[in-house]
């Protein structure tokens, strides 16, 4: 074939520019005669950078997105590209210089930047869209917001704690509306790649998993050991097959766990292994944490402890109940507690209301 009789098609959402696109490589179509060719409408782009957690509930914008603006690309700046759906966002832009600098040369229709880090704040600023929503940088480098009450709102409340605890809103409401659009129910999107296969539950069996963890950044969310052990082994006393969950952090403790208790624990995988792995449970106990995220994700019902934030931010799409210490604590937003208040929250209280939700 002579090079100049080739037509390309750059404005076609599955085109790749550096490499061959997937009808091609797949069926051997080139543009000109290309059965699935689908002409790019408008460029949007995402800055939502991490943790993965958050990265996660930021997910259900895809769904509203792909209703209001069918044929747009959707690029995505993030820390964590392993965790988003190649189906949903045409391009996942991992954070590095190069591609930072890409970004900068592409002219959007859209920016949503949802994060208030210095490299989103500046970027947000330096990004060419027609329309920008949520957050950039002022003349002090500090974070501030792009002209809206819903911007305004996420970055007041995250100023002042009297403010922060007077609010309503759930993230995903909050951010629905920093990015012009009503929350309607959108659930997370979150895929298992591969199923769990060292572990096959019994038919029948209802399986809890135990998140035993908190991160190292918030102790002041951990659940006592003790605590761990009476609640596993009352749940494996009622029938249900109880497995522990965490990562390297929580390996030591939840071998402990295990030999105190009887319940199960597989160790500690990969982002994607772990998930496969809460795909297997029923329903998840555990703080707020990246596997509340991953749990809700998967559509697991879901018992939550939460003791420092403000239990409206949490939206749980009526899979579950959230539990508090039964301790007026002024922990709030600390990273340790000198009261300890997660010892008001008794075992007896999680199983009770996890024989409810199962």
């Amino acid at each position: 074939m002579n090079n100049s009789s080739v037509y390309v098609k750059t404005d076609c959402l599955k085109f790749r520019g550096d490499l061959p696109c997937l009808p091609h490589k797949k069926f051997g179509f080139h543009c000109q005669n290309c059965p699935e060719y689908v002409q790019t409408k408008g460029k949007i782009l995402i800055i939502k950078l991490g943790a993965i957690g958050d990265v996660i509930r930021t997910t259900p914008l895809l769904h509203k997105i792909a209703a209001e603006y069918p044929d747009y690309a959707v690029h995505w700046l993030t820390y964590s590209p392993e965790i988003l759906d190649k189906d949903s966002v045409t391009r996942i832009f991992p954070v590095t210089v190069e591609n930072i600098e890409l970004i900068k040369n592409i002219k959007y229709d859209l920016l949503f930047n949802l994060d208030k880090d210095p490299i989103a704040i500046a970027l947000a600023n330096q990004v060419q869209a027609k329309k920008k929503h949520g957050f950039t940088i002022d003349e002090f480098g500090h974070a501030t917001y792009f002209p809206s009450e819903a911007s305004k709102h996420k970055w007041l409340t995250g100023l002042f704690d009297d403010l922060n605890k007077e609010n309503t809103k759930h993230y995903v409401q909050e951010i629905f509306e920093i990015c012009g659009f009503e929350f309607g129910g959108e659930e997370y999107i979150l895929k298992v790649e591969e199923p769990f296969a060292e572990y096959v539950p019994e038919p029948g069996k209802k399986v809890v998993g135990l998140n035993t963890g908190c991160g190292g950044r918030w102790t002041s969310r951990l659940w006592a050991e003790d605590y761990w052990v009476t609640t596993a082994k009352s749940l494996l006393e009622k029938g249900y097959d109880v497995i522990l969950l965490g990562g390297e952090q929580e390996h030591e403790k939840n071998l402990r766990l295990q030999k105190a208790s009887g319940a199960k624990y597989f160790g500690y995988f990969p982002l994607k292994k772990f998930i496969a792995l809460v795909d297997r449970c029923d329903l998840v106990i555990t703080a707020v944490t990246m596997g509340m995220h991953i749990a809700i994700g998967l559509g697991k019902k879901l018992v939550l402890f939460n003791n420092i934030f403000n239990k409206n931010e949490f939206y749980l799409y009526d899979k579950g109940v959230i539990l508090e210490p039964d301790y007026d604590c002024p922990c709030y937003f600390a990273a340790t507690c000198p009261n300890d208040c997660m010892q008001y929250l008794y075992p007896e209280t999680v199983i009770e209301e996890t024989g409810k939700l199962l």
